[in-house]
């Protein structure tokens, strides 16, 4: 899942190398913390955090699939 995850994002920003993806797991749920450059994150939340939240169902179908709750936090 980290995968995906870390391809939707790379395929968003602009500064790559500045991504950085920490999976935090307990029991049956995962925390997802992506940290970008300040200058992508407006781009990674989008307009109203529409992309964000897009990004979040996306990684709950996924998980969903492996019985797993997930979250994940956007850190600039």
């Amino acid at each position: 899942m980290k995968d995906i995850l870390e391809t939707i994002i790379l395929n968003l920003v602009d500064d790559k190398e500045s991504v950085q993806i920490n999976e935090k797991e307990s029991g049956n749920s995962i925390l997802f913390e992506v940290k970008v450059a300040e200058g992508d994150m407006g781009r990674v939340i989008g307009k109203q955090g529409r992309l964000a939240k897009s990004i979040r169902t996306v990684m709950k179908s996924l998980a969903g699939e492996e019985h797993k709750k997930i979250s994940v936090e956007f850190i600039g």
